[in-house]
């Protein structure tokens, strides 16, 4: 069979999600056609015939591990399309699933996140490490799917989902379909795997046999009209004010943004995604470093436009990840970027604080216009914790933003939404939003139950929308905050607010950290160890501790010192601390919200 080479280069051109949605509908087509000659020969895991009938319909599991909901609503999003395909879907949220039920499933669905430097979610600890023990049992008799949620920009990005992938396969399971791996921008990639799967699954002989089988059907929310990431609502930005003093080293913005008559709503915990634009100087860098032409008109990400409106507003230029790097330096054959990215260490240290412009700089290439746009990804939204509570405040939304600005080579650098909010979004202007749900990082069900707060810096922010709401619902838990940041007089933010909820008795106790106010420097970790017996005796009366902020030192730094404090106060030790640890994540009472 001769195929048209335009269409060729046509499929070619595809990206990996659409060739992904593309070949399932094919062998869809083939199977139904020629079932026998529907076998793949491109070394993908064989695909059962259409003749391969199962004689019962199982209930195809689909767990779950997600650290802020993204991976449940994956989860239910899948079960929602198999059971409308005939199937019975269970769907399980990992940090509850028994173990021993693993190897009596036939058909196992795993949706996973992953955290910080590849390790997986709080919800997944247990199963993860069980799962790669000598006690996870052969799985000979399973097929298998799994769907990774990362963001391309950390290192070991989808690790989670690539070590679930790995494992399950060596334990004897076969692979239905291949992992996909899905960026922030999750949605689109996350259909294809879910079309993959249904496309591959046999064919329950109850749906070719019985038309009216009923099957249980899944819950799952629904879509509001505006503040989705597909559907972002322009919200006017009604005030701004700088929060640190004068002779501050840090630059905090407070930012309120009206919802209007959006319908949006949030809850404490939730974060709202800000679609910005990034910082025209730094496209002009590029452009000069590049010598490229900014007026030529491009295609990027299914947009048309001006190559220099495109660099502002579609593409990520103002960091690099490794895959960025692996695309320039394959297209370069540049051997000194190639020895970067076979060092992690070096690779981690080459894209900390670089930009585009930083790379067309040090390693300089003649190219086109497309082809720089072929190296890069499509700006993601940033996310931010919301610093309000909207019953607190009606049809606003409020943002604690800390302007992100630094030195490298010499040259300024900017973030792009931050700064983009801080210095080029005024009072009046509107800016794309949508809520972004964080279903694990949530006030306690109970009213009654005591909440201890760590949040440093711009950590501040849920908390700020924890106290409101718990405020005007009158809740009768205390409500401890630890709160730290450089120096007391330019950077305790929101002194006022905390000091009349600390007289109200809205807030219970108030530990602060200045770290430069002394010769010793001080941290909250500092302050939690100081409180030692007190902590511990509330978290034994069941409140539940959250922290907020810097993970790489401070969520690190928190969380061995709350070990301490554990094995200390307790009197049995570190391991037990650690047990006890555990058992606090598995409950979700040790909640983190950190980056």
């Amino acid at each position: 069979m001769v195929l048209d080479q335009e269409l060729l280069a046509q499929l070619n051109a595809q990206d990996t999600q659409q060739q992904m949605w593309l070949s399932g509908y094919l062998y869809g087509i083939a199977q139904r056609q020629h079932p026998a000659a529907a076998a793949p020969s491109n070394g993908a895991p064989p695909v059962p015939q259409a003749a391969e009938l199962v004689a019962e319909r199982p209930a195809i599991a689909i767990l779950y591990g997600s650290h802020t909901g993204n991976c449940k609503k994956v989860a239910q999003q899948t079960a929602q399309r198999l059971t409308h395909a005939g199937w019975v879907a269970k769907v399980e949220d990992l940090n509850d699933y028994s173990t021993k039920n693993l190897k009596n499933e036939q058909f196992v669905l795993l949706i996973s996140s992953t955290q910080g430097e590849g390790e997986p979610p709080a919800a997944a600890e247990t199963f993860y490490k069980w799962l790669h023990s000598a006690r996870a049992p052969r799985l000979d008799g399973i097929q298998f799917a799994v769907c990774g949620l990362g963001d391309r920009s950390y290192l070991q990005f989808c690790q989670t989902g690539k070590d679930f992938d790995a494992r399950l396969e060596a334990l004897g399971a076969k692979r239905l379909v291949a992992r996909a791996d899905c960026d922030v921008d999750y949605a689109d990639t996350a259909e294809a795997w879910i079309e993959a799967v249904l496309v591959h699954l046999p064919v329950p002989i109850a749906s070719s046999t019985s038309a009216s089988v009923k099957t249980p059907s899944v819950a799952v929310a629904p879509t509001p009209v505006w503040g989705t990431r597909k559907k972002p609502f322009d919200a006017t930005v009604l005030e701004k004010v700088q929060l640190n003093g004068r002779g501050s080293s840090k630059e905090t913005w407070h930012i309120e943004l009206s919802l209007g008559d959006s319908g949006i709503t949030y809850e404490p915990g939730d974060a709202l995604g800000i679609y910005a634009n990034n910082p025209p100087s730094l496209v002009k860098e590029i452009l000069n470093a590049a010598m490229l032409d900014g007026d030529k008109l491009v295609k990027f990400n299914e947009k048309e436009g001006r190559f220099r409106d495109i660099l502002l507003k579609e593409a990520e230029i103002t960091t690099l990840n490794r895959e960025v790097l692996e695309n320039y330096a394959n297209w370069t054959s540049n051997a000194k970027i190639k020895d970067i990215l076979s060092n992690n260490d070096h690779l981690r240290s080459f894209l900390y604080g670089r930009n585009v412009a930083d790379l067309l700089r040090e390693y300089p290439a003649a190219m086109s216009e497309n082809t720089l746009l072929s190296f890069l990804r499509k700006m993601p939204p940033r996310l931010y914790s919301i610093a309000s509570s909207l019953h607190a405040h009606p049809d606003e939304v409020h943002l604690t933003v800390g302007a992100v600005r630094y030195q490298y080579d010499g040259r300024a650098h900017l973030g792009a939404a931050s700064t983009y909010l801080a210095d080029r979004l005024e009072v009046g202007q509107t800016v794309p939003v949508f809520v972004e749900q964080n279903a694990y990082f949530k006030l306690p069900d109970d009213d009654h139950t005591d909440i201890i707060m760590v949040g440093p810096g711009t950590g501040i922010a849920p908390f700020r929308a924890f106290v409101e709401a718990r405020t005007e619902r009158g809740a009768a838990g205390r409500n401890w905050l630890f709160f730290g940041n450089p120096h007391f007089e330019t950077d305790f933010l929101y002194q006022n607010e905390w000091l009349t909820h600390l007289k109200r008795g809205t807030l219970d106790r108030l530990d602060v950290a200045f770290s430069r106010d002394q010769k010793d420097k001080i941290y909250v970790q500092h302050r939690l160890l100081e409180r030692s017996a007190l902590v511990f005796e509330r978290l034994e009366n069941g409140a539940h501790f959250y922290v907020c902020g810097d993970k790489n030192r401070m969520a690190h730094d928190v969380q061995t010192a709350l070990l301490q404090i554990i094995a200390t106060e307790s009197g049995k030790g570190a391991d037990y601390a650690q047990e006890y640890l555990g058992i606090l994540k598995k409950q979700r009472r040790f909640l983190e919200d950190v980056y």
